[in-house]
């Protein structure tokens, strides 16, 4: 299509603002932006959509669009709604480097500009996906019931006989087609997702081609779905430090499509028509994220209730107003639990609050949603470095009955374990604690405090993925995070180190006797059977054990230091 086209479709409310003779320009795709340097994902052809989020004063726009001239972009379109009218030195850059320019009023959402462009390409090129993608777009704008991905995943299955689904970066399922035998194992939705974002980390052109299981072995082709409908940068266009960071800012949030198919065959045509597909895909993605407003900022705001001490009674009255919005028909107050994240990569570069936001909005979806427009209940603020989610649980009838029992830290690590860690390589790390649920605005800022806490006993476990919940605090283990590291060697070694050499020279497994022997209550009997062993064994190691570190087991308190130095270890 043309540039000319998009100017004389009113229902997209552009306005020219330089570039009158470069109107006959080929527009062949579509990408939303707001990185100061967005090359990596441009092939050339592209109308380029900003929200000028990257705008920080009047210098940047010259390098701006040099990178965009340089890369063959179609044209540029800013979006008023954020800075008002369009800066003057945009549009004196625009008209430097001969890049045509748009501005898109207010009231025009990027998604449909995006939706349009897509029907236009798709609907010029010749082949089999553009019937689909046209037949999309009709039931797109029918209304909820005809809406949604799934929709184009069954045209995909009955007009190409391709099966394909939309998997979250954690590998929960999000979309597929209904029909019968088409399911996706939950376990084969984590191998996926784990599969992309190890692809995804390691800058290789999507789509990437999969082959898990064996005898029959499947093999998938993951395509990756990203908010505007980006690509990612073409093969051989290296990695810059740049587009490193911007990698770990999507890559825990980003869908992916899984098409089991190999695309390693498939004309060029057919690869763009598809991306198309992804385009589309993107396009309910930006919907589902746009409703998550209002989620995110109930939740912002009953945060900052909470830490800064509001009264109970202010709180519950934000907590009344963010029900009816989480859990729509409920007719009764919820009980609450709090679910806190953060995200760290070692660099210290990436701003870590709005991915774990966006994290755990993916991977904290209510298990008895039914349908996509209840799938999210669930309010994410962030603040600094962290995440914290508030998430409803209906109250069971009953005075003495209590509530359901909510998100399970042990439950959610298992999820998203596998996945996670393949996205965050060996630079990352991605830390969860989970609060009991609580019945009032009275305990939400206990909730808080609790699922901190946890968090902080989850970073001081190793792993790249590691999670804690509310049962854990009331074990010894909530202290031991918080012992310096200096103070836990010196310990540790004061106790062990002599039964270590011991063993190291005698093979005598001293240490491991010690572990059998205080797992098992200080039990000669139950021990014995454990390790083996007659009892005169055990009762002579155990003596070599008192005499090599000064110590009595049976004391009390010399079994309680040995414990705690073996959990310290």
């Amino acid at each position: 299509m043309r540039l000319r086209a998009l100017l004389d479709t009113d229902a997209l409310g552009l306005r020219l603002l330089g570039g009158d003779d470069e109107l006959d320009r080929t527009v062949r795709g579509v990408m939303t932006t707001d990185l100061r340097d967005p090359s990596r994902y441009l092939t050339g052809g592209e109308l380029v959509l900003t929200g000028l989020a990257w705008r920080r004063d009047a210098a940047d726009s010259e390098p701006f669009v040099r990178i965009l001239a340089q890369a063959g972009v179609a044209a540029l379109a800013a979006g008023e709604a954020e800075l008002g009218a369009v800066p003057d030195d945009l549009v004196v850059a625009c008209a430097r480097h001969r890049l045509p320019l748009f501005a898109v009023h207010e009231s025009v959402a990027f998604a449909t500009i995006t939706e349009h462009v897509v029907r236009q390409v798709s609907g010029e090129r010749a082949g089999d996906l553009a019937a689909v993608v046209d037949r999309h777009r009709r039931m797109m704008t029918s209304g909820p019931a005809g809406g949604g991905p799934e929709v184009v995943l069954d045209l995909l299955r009955s007009d190409l006989d391709l099966r394909a689904w939309v998997l979250s970066p954690a590998g929960r399922l999000i979309a597929g087609p209904k029909v019968t035998g088409a399911a996706l194992p939950a376990e084969l939705c984590g191998e996926l997702a784990a599969e992309h974002l190890a692809a995804t980390r390691a800058g290789r052109r999507a789509p990437h081609r999969v082959t898990l299981g064996t005898a029959p072995s499947r093999t998938f082709s993951l395509f990756p779905v990203r908010s505007g409908g980006h690509r990612p940068a073409p093969a051989g266009s290296g990695r810059s430090a740049q587009a490193a960071r911007d990698t770990r800012e999507t890559v825990l949030s980003d869908w992916l499509l899984a098409v089991e198919a190999d695309a390693g065959d498939w004309a060029e045509e057919r690869l763009d028509l598809l991306h198309g597909v992804t385009q589309l895909i993107a396009v309910e993605r930006d919907r589902r994220d746009a409703a998550r407003s209002v989620r995110r900022r109930l939740a912002q705001e009953v945060l900052e209730l909470v830490q800064t001490g509001a009264a109970p009674a202010e709180i519950a009255a934000r907590l009344r107003v963010a029900a009816p919005v989480l859990l729509p028909g409920l007719g009764a107050a919820p009980h609450w639990q709090v679910v806190v994240a953060r995200v760290e990569w070692e660099d210290g570069q990436v701003q870590a609050g709005p991915v774990a936001q966006a994290l755990l909005e993916e991977i904290l979806v209510d298990p008895r949603s039914t349908g996509p427009e209840h799938s999210d209940r669930i309010a994410v603020a962030h603040t600094g470095e962290e995440a914290v989610a508030l998430v409803p649980l209906p109250a069971v009838a009953g005075e003495h009955e209590g509530f359901e029992t909510g998100i399970l830290a042990e439950a959610l690590l298992e999820a998203v374990r596998a996945p996670l860690t393949a996205g965050l390589e060996a630079d990352g790390r991605v830390t969860l604690g989970v609060s009991a649920a609580v019945h009032s605005a009275e305990g939400l800022r206990g909730a808080l405090e609790e699922a901190r806490h946890a968090r902080r006993v989850a970073a001081a476990r190793p792993g790249r993925v590691c999670a804690a919940g509310h049962q854990e605090l009331a074990s010894h283990v909530l202290l031991l995070p918080f012992v310096p590291d200096d103070v836990r060697r010196a310990f540790t070694a004061r106790l062990l180190d002599p039964l270590r050499d011991y063993d190291r020279r005698h093979r005598a497994e001293l240490i491991p006797t010690l572990e059998a022997f205080l797992d098992c209550d200080g039990s000669w009997t139950r021990c014995a059977t454990r390790l083996h062993l007659h009892v005169n064994t055990l009762r002579y190691r155990v003596g070599r054990i008192e005499q090599l570190t000064g110590r009595d087991l049976s004391r009390l308190e010399d079994k309680l230091d040995f414990f705690l130095a073996l959990r310290m270890s």
